[in-house]
């Protein structure tokens, strides 16, 4: 019990004991083993966030964007230098392997590099002699306080690569509601914005459960939510900030589907869809989960991937040599356990069975091998509903158009990929797909940050997505300013009216 430690929201730039006597258990999911106790923050504790954020946005939007840069630099430059230690962190409470995790890290530092282009993008536009001597100017300003919900399973690149830096780079202030199954990444980020000289009270960080998190909602001082996680939760966030006055950004489920065409290099499609379908063990919901297969090669592509799954080593997130971690917690396996048992209570065919994965010496961990499924059906919910976890699900179909067809079909439009080396049948994919994010020939169609993260339908609710341009807008409000002047002789001739106040 000595080793776990007692976490503390971080508030107004410092660590301070919460006052609440619940507190939640983080695990380590490769032993099994409780690694952190955190708190159930208080209301008082969750308005207090607001407060310092809001006080300290009066100093903060008044700092010049390069200075606001510079500080980001600084924080980058720090995200480099502690990469290990950030990567092991989110190895240990998450349970991705070393690279996952290290690449979890990377976005937040890729997201950071972005926020230093706040001096371009956040400029405004401008027009002189708009109507003849008048001249206009937009300018892109603050919003004020704003607040970032995270789930779990990015605790780094989430709130530190897509939610921080560009809110903060163009003057906002932030409280974030830490993930409870992962907090630890977040906590550590806010220490090294300090040392990277943020003022205090600009990042703040709670951990609460959902009912102290609906104060972030509905909070006269919030002007703006973002938020990850599932859909259900999305849309209770996004009607409820916004009938509040706020904008949001609700980026939730997806059962991403792949359209795998008769042409297709066989081996190295199915190495393209294991990374897919199996990285972070499933836990992203850029993940693959189902692939959209044509019959003339359905049976010789699953061989083929069954074959590769079963090569995929299986062990604790921290060893490098593990391909595929531990999911997150005991309750998230039975979950997924639970899944798999009503695939196949719905008639499809379990070719590869991963619940029965042992560990040596990591036997209490949540360990869970790769599953697939074939002949999953239209309407078998495991075909059609988000999992989170290492299995893939494999429809059959004759044809481009039924396929294409079927995948539009789903709910959930966060991405969607062709494998073919038909450029006709890649055109029309990218032209007629829902999804927002499109990948051909690329698994895990996720862009750099300098483009937005773009799902569709009820993968997202909002007008704004995050990252790219999009980000920079939602992250400001706009202000369109006319002028007129007038030189010494003409201010002495001309009669200029006096506004009532009407338009």
């Amino acid at each position: 019990m000595d080793d776990i430690k007692k976490l503390k929201p971080f508030i107004n730039g410092s660590f301070t004991e919460s006052a609440t006597d619940t507190y939640s258990d983080s695990f380590d999911p490769s032993t099994g083993k409780i690694i952190a106790r955190v708190p159930r923050c208080t209301a008082a504790e969750v308005n207090a966030a607001v407060a310092s954020a809001k006080a300290a946005f009066t100093g903060w939007s008044a700092t010049p964007v390069p200075k606001r840069a510079e500080i980001l630099y600084r924080m980058r430059e720090l995200i480099v230098e502690h990469m290990d230690e950030l990567t092991y962190l989110v190895a240990l409470e998450n349970g991705k392997n070393w690279s996952e995790a290290q690449g979890d890290v990377l976005k937040a530092k890729e997201g950071t590099e972005q926020a230093l282009a706040a001096p371009s993008l956040m400029m405004g536009d401008s027009l002189m002699d708009a109507s003849k001597g008048y001249d206009t100017v937009l300018y892109r300003i603050p919003l004020g306080v704003c607040a970032g919900i995270i789930p779990f399973n990015f605790p780094s690149m989430i709130p530190m690569g897509w939610m921080t830096p560009i809110c903060i780079a163009c003057g906002n202030t932030i409280v974030l509601k830490a993930a409870t199954f992962t907090p630890q990444s977040a906590l550590r980020f806010a220490e090294l914005y300090r040392e990277a000289g943020l003022p205090d009270g600009v990042i703040n960080i709670v951990t609460c459960s959902r009912h102290e998190a609906e104060i972030l909602l509905t909070h006269p001082d919030v002007k703006a939510v973002t938020f990850v996680g599932s859909t259900e939760v999305g849309q209770h966030i996004y009607a409820t900030a916004a009938a509040n006055g706020k904008r949001v950004q609700a980026l939730c489920e997806a059962k991403n589907h792949a359209l795998v065409m008769h042409d297709t290099p066989i081996e190295r499609t199915a190495a393209g869809i294991i990374n897919a379908s199996f990285g972070c063990a499933g836990e992203r919901c850029m993940a693959l989960p189902v692939i959209v297969v044509e019959e003339t090669i359905a049976d010789k592509l699953v061989t083929e991937i069954v074959k590769q799954a079963k090569k995929i080593k299986v062990g604790p997130a921290y060893e490098k040599t593990t391909k595929l971690g531990p999911v997150v917690n005991a309750a998230h396996k039975k979950s997924i356990l639970d899944w798999i048992q009503k695939g196949i209570d719905e008639g499809a065919k379990l070719v590869l069975d991963g619940r029965n994965v042992k560990v040596e010496g990591y036997e209490d961990g949540f360990y869970l091998g790769p599953t697939i499924f074939d002949h999953v059906k239209p309407g078998m919910t495991i075909g059609d509903r988000e999992i989170f976890g290492p299995v893939l699900c494999v429809k059959r179909v004759k044809n481009f158009e039924e396929g294409l067809a079927l995948m539009n079909a789903n709910p959930f439009a966060n991405g969607s990929v062709i494998f073919t080396q038909n450029g006709y049948y890649a055109r029309e994919f990218i032209r007629h797909t829902d999804g927002g994010m499109v990948g051909v020939n690329v698994g895990i169609p996720v862009p750099v940050g300098y483009f937005t993260f773009s799902g569709h339908k009820k993968s997202f609710f909002g007008d704004l997505h995050v990252l790219g341009k999009d980000g920079f807008r939602f992250f400001t409000d706009s202000k369109t300013v006319t002028t007129r002047w007038f030189d010494e002789e003409e201010a002495k001739s001309t009669k200029v009216s006096t506004w009532d106040g009407t338009i």
